[in-house]
């Protein structure tokens, strides 16, 4: 799966209800792990069309699932310890939160855009508390955290770029690699801010925190689940919040986790990220129950087109990432594997992912032996250089076949 979600925010905003209904067991996939992966981690799916309904064909997903036309495709999360002011000098599970919040490629910040808790996730009267503090705490700690790591050794480094004439990016890069920060990250907030990288020795601490907080935005892009949304002083907030330049999803976990139980439990018909629910079996609910939904229908759906969970991690991984979706198959003609199972697999990749390098993420052999790709649509060859587009369906060609 490759690339890893994480979910952060400070306590009692629903981040570990977001959490588990992201990862709550919808679909069987052989091969795949759907019970947490560790205490913290698990899978969860992002949704998109299935070019099935494209192809007229009925397909047999492996990898993934294919459901009613669409395709969902497992992706890896973590969830983070809760967060407060003081996490970059270890106060609470600071350390712990900061560790485990490396390792992640993009962020979801949930958030109580209702305004019911304070700094520290205690509960004050509803629409209170400012939901753009929490988001700026988590901001300042992971910049002063990150800022710490970097002032560390740094004259040591800066004399070694400057002795080399080289840039202060290769340096740098040894230091932050563990954090899932490359060189490229590096010199894009360099040049960015209009710093020298060849005279890092002349930066000014303002000038080091600029960098921190630009490199942070680079390498770890966030967007912010509005959670809570079913509440009156949410509409607000979220307006706020998108006011302030932050990429904003009115979420309601709680509704999320509370549909895909019913639906396991065969009550309803929803599909994670639908924008209705249907009552399978209305003489199986209680008073209770119905009214529930029905609340869910009024103040959720109605009001926001959905509970934007779904929506939260598709975005994270086709906009904050940038992924797409490709189709590998070993006939182009058929669209099958070698046991003849129609579309099996979809691959999520990052845009601008190359022919030969796509044959390369399938297993080495069929890079280094890379011949050509077939194009499933046109019949057409593609070369090593072919950049992969959007829901390609593609045969790869190659003189050593995978094991």
């Amino acid at each position: 799966m490759g690339l890893l979600v994480g979910i952060v925010g400070k306590a009692n905003v629903g981040k570990s209800t977001f959490f588990s209904a992201l990862t709550l067991k919808v679909v069987e996939i052989a091969g795949f792990p759907f019970t947490t992966i560790k205490a913290n981690r698990g899978v969860a799916y992002v949704r998109t069309p299935c070019v099935c309904r494209e192809f007229n064909v009925r397909d047999n997903p492996v990898n993934s699932a294919c459901i009613d036309g669409i395709r969902l495709i497992p992706v890896e999360v973590i969830d983070c310890p809760g967060l407060i002011r003081g996490a970059h000098m270890g106060k609470g599970l600071g350390n712990q939160f900061l560790d485990e919040v490396r390792r992640a490629d993009a962020l979801i910040v949930v958030c109580d855009a209702a305004g019911e808790t304070d700094d520290n996730g205690q509960p004050v009267p509803l629409g209170s508390h400012d939901p753009l503090n929490d988001i700026k705490i988590f901001e300042s700690e992971f910049d002063e955290w990150l800022l710490a790591l970097i002032r560390k050794d740094w004259d040591r480094i800066v004399r070694m770029a400057e002795a080399a004439r080289e840039e202060i990016g290769k340096y740098l890069e040894e230091k932050l690699t563990g954090l899932g920060i490359n060189r490229g990250n590096i010199s894009e907030a360099v040049d960015r801010l209009g710093l020298d990288a060849y005279r890092a020795g002349r930066w000014s601490i303002e000038d080091l925190k600029r960098f921190a907080s630009e490199l942070r935005r680079i390498s770890k892009p966030l967007l912010i689940a509005a959670n809570k949304a079913d509440k009156d002083p949410a509409e607000r907030n979220v307006e706020r919040l998108r006011e302030a330049g932050y990429h904003v999803i009115p979420t309601c976990a709680e509704a999320e986790l509370a549909l895909r139980r019913a639906s396991s439990s065969g009550l309803i018909r929803y599909n994670p990220g639908d924008r209705d629910f249907e009552i399978q079996n209305p003489s199986a609910l209680s008073d209770a129950q119905r009214r529930a939904l029905e609340v869910i229908r009024e103040r959720v759906f109605r009001k926001w087109g959905g509970t934007g969970v779904q929506d939260a991690i598709d975005q994270a991984f086709f906009k904050l990432l940038d992924v797409i979706p490709v189709y590998p198959v070993e006939d182009a003609e058929k669209l099958t594997d070698h046991h003849g199972r129609v579309l099996p697999d979809c691959y999520l990749i990052p845009r601008g992912t190359t022919a030969k390098e796509f044959a390369g993420l399938i297993h080495t052999e069929l890079m280094e032996g890379f011949i050509h790709a077939i194009d499933a649509r046109t019949g057409r060859r593609l070369g090593e250089d072919y950049v992969l587009k959007e829901n390609d369906v593609i045969q790869i060609v190659s003189a050593k076949a995978k094991r």
